[in-house]
């Protein structure tokens, strides 16, 4: 407890911070057990107000406040903020904007989920859209607003993924799609290629993030964690004589006047034009069951296959964890095996041509 005496006083003193605002004052209690009771209560009355004016019950903070207190302070700056004002929206029209954050318990989750995954969405859609979201903003309140909130075990909440397919484009497949792609779309798509971004890490990309000198790219990936690219010479050659129309790296011509763009207009790349694009151009181009994100895949596997470097691997993907990078492991143990397979093949025809040679001599003797 924040109380003390004042020099010639024989009353206790308070001192303590709700949200950001400062309680001082006289507690006007002579004993010091009397003078936390009056502290608690004084602390109490002032949370209370603090709800109140931020639109609460005297019980807590509601889903509503909560949603758009974690949009406000930290949501609308994420990376993909469309994503989370969409998820966010979902939670607050599951539970209701009136429903007490501190009320939610185990069991509401787990209904939670089972609600999500009757949307019939992937179990990781499921994780990072509901559980890890309102994780998120549970947690905030928690820690950051004062907030009683209650212990949820969210490990046993979150579902199990099944392990992500990695799915490599073939030199053939690669000639075929980037013939295919449309100029604009063409080179952003070959920049995660050579980059191993995700897709909105190129979408976003901007010419400021671009060191020439330093020979390396700022991304801002998931979590809006920042890492550097090395700017490789491939990346130089590529970047380099594209227009700088835009604030943005990747843009295309406009071919159809719209609303917000006129014929002929320079425009940058947008989300959902990119994938239906890239859809479209996989299906005319007979590349089967290849998505965008795939590109990054098929960087991985052959910077591995070329390099060995797990960690500098994690580095440039942006992984903060070792084992999210150690999916690519079926890389180098592919190609071991190759090579031993090749080396016993070349050891057996060794051995039969030395064997049939050795053999046709003591024929001849």
């Amino acid at each position: 407890m924040s109380i003390w005496k004042r020099p010639g006083q024989d009353t206790w003193s308070y001192d303590f911070t709700v949200r950001g605002h400062r309680y001082s004052g006289n507690t006007g209690a002579t004993s010091k057990r009397e003078a936390e009771r009056t502290e608690a209560r004084l602390k109490e009355d002032a949370r209370a107000q603090a709800r109140k004016q931020a639109g609460q019950s005297a019980l807590g903070l509601t889903i509503g406040a909560a949603v758009s207190r974690y949009w406000l302070e930290t949501g609308q700056h994420h990376a993909n903020a469309d994503s989370t004002l969409t998820d966010l929206a979902w939670l607050e029209r599951h539970f209701g904007k009136t429903r007490l954050l501190a009320s939610i318990t185990n069991q509401d989750v787990a209904a939670m989920v089972a609600s999500r995954r009757a949307d019939k969405v992937a179990p990781a859609t499921v994780n990072r859209t509901a559980t890890a979201r309102l994780r998120a903003v549970m947690t905030r309140a928690r820690d950051l607003w004062d907030e009683p909130v209650p212990r949820i075990t969210w490990k046993n909440h979150m579902l199990r993924e099944p392990q992500e397919v990695i799915r490599e484009l073939t030199a053939d497949e690669e000639t075929t799609l980037f013939d295919a792609l449309a100029p604009g779309y063409r080179e952003l798509a070959r920049f995660s290629l050579l980059s191993g971004c995700r897709m909105a890490e190129c979408l976003d990309l901007e010419w400021r993030h671009i060191d020439w000198h330093g020979e390396y790219i700022v991304i801002t990936g998931k979590g809006d964690k920042t890492r550097h690219v090395p700017l490789s010479a491939a990346l130089r050659a590529l970047l380099w004589p594209l227009p700088r129309a835009h604030a943005r790296v990747f843009t295309h011509v406009i071919r159809r006047s719209s609303a917000n763009h006129r014929r002929g207009d320079v425009a940058p790349v947008e989300e959902e034009a990119l994938n239906s694009h890239f859809a479209r151009v996989c299906k005319k181009a007979k590349v089967i069951g290849f998505r965008f994100h795939d590109l990054r895949h098929t960087f991985a596997t052959r910077f591995l296959r070329a390099t060995g470097d797990m960690r500098a691997l994690q580095l440039i993907l942006g992984h903060s964890s070792i084992e999210t990078t150690m999916r690519y492991a079926h890389v180098t143990a592919a190609d071991a095996k190759r090579r031993m397979d090749a080396m016993s093949a070349a050891a057996i025809t060794t051995e039969t041509s030395t064997g049939s040679s050795t053999g046709g001599s003591k024929h001849m003797k």
